[in-house]
């Protein structure tokens, strides 16, 4: 006996994205993101932090801010050529074309990239997506035979510390980084609570009630980005820069160059003509944080008008070096111990020693 087919019909899904203007409690991480959208060659930013903190939300509600941004997001499982692209090198020896296979960073071009989990993705392929985020322009190679094209987009990328961390080489390459922590303050619990709520009861309601703000930052980004070419930075925000960077103690230039290309991304959104060393300030931290040595704490830069503090008498600080107790070994090691000494009188089959 034969079973009836059934006529399902299946509707498509759609997902909307949370608001932008409506994340709560999360003010650096929507700067650097901003700052990122403005000017895509600062990097991208590395988002750090425990599960639950809207890392995922907040890259989605940015490309939802930016007119006809794509969202692509990168799946671990991914390899190079799915990355980059491929050629195929079949079309070129059958009729001299160049065929160009599609990649992810060509669909994310003018949109978002998302990157979950990147301190879990292979070195390899982290390494050619940070190139081609900071250089707007994918090369795709095969067999002798080269093509380029352009890949501009904010590359977000995620990571919990607790499952591993990124090599500080590729750190480094990520233009900004923001630490998320798990917020502490029932107040804000409680308006982030709600704001979930209220997007999963009916998106499209706080979508309208959050629409003119939306609106306008949407707005602020497209004429930030272009006010940026007529921007350009003092000799005393330059010297700042520099002085922030050296203060950190990071390797290399990269750090001094996202902090200049962030405050002029910051004037341009707040519509003024000039950068600063406010502007400088008030970003270098998001550059800074993920370049800085481990360990060492963040500080002002060095000001050559600050009072000098006296030195120290280098004998008394030998002295008090020799006085300070030593570290032990591992933790819980005793320190060693006197042992007598016996002396051999014999060895089987040896003679015995003379005195």
């Amino acid at each position: 006996m034969s079973t009836p087919a059934l006529n399902i019909s299946l509707e498509p899904a759609t997902r909307a994205a949370f608001p932008f203007t409506a994340l709560v409690g999360q003010p650096q991480l929507q700067r650097a993101l901003q700052l990122a959208a403005i000017d895509p060659g600062i990097g991208g930013v590395l988002i750090s932090g425990p599960r639950g903190t809207a890392k995922s939300t907040a890259a989605r509600a940015l490309a939802a801010l930016l007119p006809g941004a794509p969202f692509v997001t990168l799946p671990l499982a991914a390899s190079l050529e799915q990355l980059v692209g491929t050629l195929n090198v079949e079309d070129v020896l059958r009729d001299g074309q160049v065929r160009l296979a599609p990649s992810l960073v060509a669909r994310a071009h003018g949109g978002v990239l998302y990157v979950d989990e990147v301190n879990l993705l292979p070195d390899a392929l982290v390494d050619a997506l940070l190139d081609v985020a900071a250089s707007g322009v994918n090369t795709v190679e095969r067999d002798g035979i080269s093509q380029q094209h352009a890949a501009r987009f904010v590359l977000v990328g995620t990571m919990n510390p607790e499952e591993g961390a990124l090599r500080p080489q590729l750190l480094d390459r990520f233009g900004l980084s923001v630490a998320l922590a798990n917020p502490t303050d029932a107040a804000q619990r409680t308006a982030i609570l709600r704001a979930r709520l209220d997007f999963d009861e009916n998106p499209a309601a706080l979508g309208e009630q959050h629409a003119e703000e939306q609106r306008v930052l949407s707005a602020a980004l497209v004429a930030a980005r272009t006010a940026l070419p007529r921007l350009s930075w003092s000799d005393d925000v330059l010297h700042h820069a520099a002085a922030c960077a050296i203060a950190a103690g990071v390797d290399g230039m990269r750090a001094d160059l996202v902090m200049l290309r962030a405050a002029r991304a910051l004037t341009a959104l707040e519509g003024r003509s000039e950068v600063t060393v406010a502007d400088v300030d008030a970003v270098a931290e998001l550059a800074l944080a993920h370049r800085r040595p481990e360990g060492s704490a963040a500080q002002a830069p060095s000001n050559a008008s600050a009072p000098q503090q006296p030195q120290q008498n280098p004998q008394r600080l030998q002295d008090q070096q020799a006085a300070a107790p030593s570290p032990q070994g591992d933790w819980g090691a005793l320190p060693a111990q006197p042992e007598g000494t016996t002396k051999v009188q014999k060895i089987a089959g040896w003679p015995p020693k003379k005195a």
